[in-house]
């Protein structure tokens, strides 16, 4: 008994005779092909949807924009791999009809077309609350970092700019020394003194770049600047920090589909609780709708906005800690009497309102007596204690108290939100944007959800009913 063979590869064959053969009725390849199908290009605002009868035949926006959903579906997401595929894979064969444009034709089709892919993604998410897969009753938000394409090599503040001009004058300082020293010993070289010349101009000409930064930062106010990629921003990451960008998501608990996506450069999710909640109700078409979130959005003044909107926000607050040391008492143990509005001390003392920020929407409480408290040194280091006070600390609270009342809040809100960045990271094999800048990134992040809802409805439904779901109705 030999092994199981193979035929000859010089055997003349017809391969296959109809490629449709190759292509399963099951295959989820037939799906991209009949939902792109579906669409108005035109509308979303693809160019090129009609080709102009002169010139150069374009190819059609529908066949590279199938490729782009094959290709992140599927882990391939380079322009370069995704022409590969298209000359070697049977089923891009079978989706483009034999078509292999060039790596440049694909990669342009993706820069050029940001609005209309972001729109792809958002008339799928339509499709799905046509086909009633939203709940429609609890979405669970979450935000993760995403790393740019820039380095954090790249990342410039006041503090490193001062130590990069200081090390460059050092350097300058070196240069003159070894002049100095060189001509008290012998007769100087012009070859040499040019050469020293020349990298001394070098060191001046990037003194005056980092100049022109530095003053870039102080006129737009800016703590940072990447210097590649100026929308980019160096975030904390659970692996360090990273030049990044911050997705966010906001996901239906019925059957974890993202209803609402958006890409922001905030290295924090305090200010993202209402914009992605509003969205999220608007995608799943509610009238009314619950909101989970993490600390991080815990944010009183958005929790007020959901109200207005009919929106309850389910947010636990991180523990109040102070800041200057677990040595002194920290704000809980302190009680607000909403009255007076005042607060009454460990010591029985009244800490009474004294300043008010209404561009900070905050409060500030202190006493007079704290100088003479025994407690003091059990407070604070300051002369006075200060307890400061937001002006929907109240809805804060009651947000709070939603998450803190039932522990099954912030098990749906985990088992519904950080899965589908887990797939989302998995499909971008490495996660990390392709295209600089925060609009051409959030194509990625569009075509990354587009890919995790159509993995999710397929596993839904399945292959041959959202065939026919995808199906045009009769006139």
């Amino acid at each position: 008994m030999g092994h199981v063979e193979g035929q000859s590869r010089y055997q003349a064959t017809l391969f296959p005779e109809v490629l449709d053969e190759v292509v399963g009725r099951d295959d989820p390849v037939r799906v991209i092909d009949a939902f792109v199908d579906a669409l108005d290009l035109a509308e979303l605002g693809f160019s090129k949807v009609s080709a102009e009868e002169m010139g150069r035949p374009p190819y059609a926006p529908g066949d590279l924009l199938k490729l782009y959903i094959y290709g992140y579906l599927h882990r391939v997401r380079a322009s370069r791999r995704l022409a590969a595929e298209a000359c070697r894979n049977v089923q891009v064969m079978w989706l483009l009809n034999r078509l292999t444009p060039s790596f440049k034709t694909i990669a342009d089709f993706r820069k050029d077309h940001a609005k209309g892919i972001v729109g792809v993604c958002r008339a799928f998410i339509r499709f799905c609350r046509e086909q009633s897969l939203f709940g429609g009753e609890l979405l669970a938000i979450d935000g993760t970092k995403i790393a740019a394409v820039a380095s954090r090599k790249r990342v410039m503040t006041p503090k490193r700019i001062e130590k990069m001009n200081a090390a460059i004058d050092a350097k300058i300082a070196d240069y003159l020394a070894s002049m100095d020293e060189a001509d008290r010993k012998e007769p100087r070289v012009a070859g040499a003194a040019a050469d020293v010349a020349a990298a001394i101009a070098a060191l001046e000409a990037q003194k005056e770049r980092l100049r022109s930064q530095a003053q870039e930062l102080a006129a737009r106010g800016l703590k940072q600047l990447v210097v590649t990629e100026p929308e980019a921003k160096l975030m904390r990451t659970p692996h360090g920090h990273a030049v990044a960008y911050n997705a966010q998501t906001a996901v239906d608990a019925e059957h974890k589909l993202i209803a609402a996506f958006d890409l922001t450069n905030e290295g924090n999710d305090y200010r993202q609780l209402h914009p992605m909640a509003v969205q999220g109700k608007e995608a799943v078409g509610a009238d009314e709708v619950a909101a989970v979130a993490d600390t991080g959005y815990s944010n009183g003044e958005h929790g007020a906005l959901c109200e207005q909107d009919g929106i309850t926000a389910v947010v636990p607050r991180a523990a109040t800690v102070n800041p200057r040391g677990k040595q002194y008492f920290s704000r809980d143990q302190f009680s607000y009497d909403p009255a007076s509005d005042s607060w009454r001390c460990p010591a029985g003392e009244t800490l009474s309102l004294y300043k008010t920020s209404h561009t900070q929407n905050k409060k500030e409480y202190t006493s007079r007596v704290c100088g003479s408290c025994p407690l003091k040194p059990q407070c604070t280091n300051t002369a006075r204690r200060v307890i400061v006070r937001d002006f929907y600390e109240d809805t804060r609270e009651a947000m709070h108290q939603r998450a803190t009342a039932d522990p099954i809040w912030m098990k749906h809100r985990r088992e519904t939100a950080e899965h589908p960045f887990g797939t989302m990271k998995w499909l971008m094999a490495h996660p990390r944007f392709l295209l600089r800048g925060l609009k051409k990134a959030k194509i990625e992040l569009a075509l990354g959800v587009l890919c995790y809802n159509l993995k999710r409805v397929i596993t839904i439904l399945g292959v041959p009913a959202l065939l026919e779901a995808l199906q045009p109705s009769p006139a």
